[in-house]
């Protein structure tokens, strides 16, 4: 095969499947892109068994065919010459050869026919959504979801169809996050899915926020994003998740809307000294007051205080304070509305006057 296409035409793509390639496989072929040309239309392909992209690139001249080399290096040549630059790509056997220039570079090949593919199943479920929509609601939720947890259910982020909305939740046991958008069409039935938490991540990153479309399909086994001239297949969590709703507190004695800013900066203050591995902070609730405190192992201490409307009895509940900031920074806007039943349960944050998203963090002993 050959390729001839000018350096920044093909830096997009490749650093979009550079994402998506891990540096360190045990199949070598999987830190390979698989490039293919036919009717001027180059694809370009990387993959680690769990998620694939393909980006597609229009107008590439050249000759047919199709073969692997290592998606890290070719970027890397990519982004080292100068911006102007036309190059040239050949694969014969083994070897690809890149010429721009003065410059020379020869690459090991291996089979395109050993390249992994993921083969879909028949759709279940399709509907599309703006880019904007769905990268805002990824943004929303993604921060938490589990990290590397036994319960591998959690390390991914719950999609829920139901009609002509779809809800996304994500959770590590210690905090939740829920948020939703509408479809444009209504799914027959209801379909969930847990979503890989890389899937998410990189979605997130692929995306922009804008209006064009994303094709949005869903199997048994595999979920599929179409937009521009990417396709984003990933494969799904094969377990159940945790019935989300049951641990949302149904009721809430306390109340209050808080200046976000002045909250944010309060709570940011006092976490300067908390533990390191637990970073406690004790929220107590008085009359016109809202005071935080942190203590460290070294006997050290912040308090800091913000006025509030609550004359309700005196209520002290503790929290990780990281977990506050984070639904806090997510949530924008001029409010927050901080909710709790009592001393002993979740807090649920939200802007006031919204349903669609909330956070929920549940209580520490301090």
């Amino acid at each position: 095969m050959k390729i001839i296409s000018s350096r920044d035409v093909l830096l997009k793509p490749l650093s979009f499947i550079g994402s998506v390639v891990e540096r360190r496989q045990t199949l070598p072929i999987l830190s390979n892109v698989h490039l293919r040309l036919e009717a001027k239309r180059l694809s370009l392909t990387g993959t680690d068994l769990e998620v694939e992209l393909i980006a597609g690139v229009d107008g590439v001249e050249g000759g047919d065919g199709e073969c692997t080399v290592a998606a890290r290096k070719l970027l890397d040549i990519c982004r080292a010459l100068p911006e102007d630059a036309q190059l040239e790509f050949s694969a014969d056997g083994d070897k690809a050869l890149i010429r721009s220039g003065r410059s020379r570079f020869t690459l090991q090949t291996l089979p395109a026919g050993d390249f992994p593919r993921l083969e879909a199943d028949d759709w279940a479920f399709e509907a599309t959504v703006s880019q904007g929509e769905l990268k805002g609601l990824f943004d929303r939720i993604g921060f938490a979801m589990a990290q590397q947890d036994v319960r591998y259910y959690l390390n991914g982020t719950l999609i829920d169809i139901r009609g002509a909305t779809m809800v996304a939740v994500a959770t590590d046991g210690h905090r939740l996050a829920r948020s939703e958008i509408k479809l444009d069409s209504a799914a027959a039935e209801r379909h969930s899915a847990i979503v890989p938490r890389k899937a998410v991540q990189e979605l997130g990153r692929l995306l922009e926020y804008s209006d064009e479309p994303v094709k949005l399909q869903m199997s048994q086994n595999h979920v599929r994003a179409e937009f521009g001239n990417l396709v984003f297949t990933s494969k799904l969590i094969d377990g159940r998740y945790p019935d989300y709703e049951k641990v949302v507190p149904s009721a809430v004695n306390v109340r209050l809307a808080l200046e976000h800013d002045r909250f944010r900066d309060t709570l940011h203050r006092a976490s300067i000294l908390t533990n390191e591995k637990f970073r406690g902070v004790r929220i107590t609730l008085s009359e016109g007051l809202l005071k935080a405190v942190t203590t460290n192992p070294d006997q050290e201490e912040a308090v800091d205080e913000m006025p509030i409307a609550y004359d309700g009895e005196e209520m002290e509940v503790g929290f990780n304070v990281g977990y506050l900031l984070d639904a806090i920074h997510a949530l924008g806007g001029d409010e927050v509305e901080f909710a709790l039943k009592d001393a002993n349960s979740s807090c649920i944050l939200r802007t006031p006057g919204t349903e669609a998203t909330f956070y929920l963090v549940m209580p520490m002993r301090l």
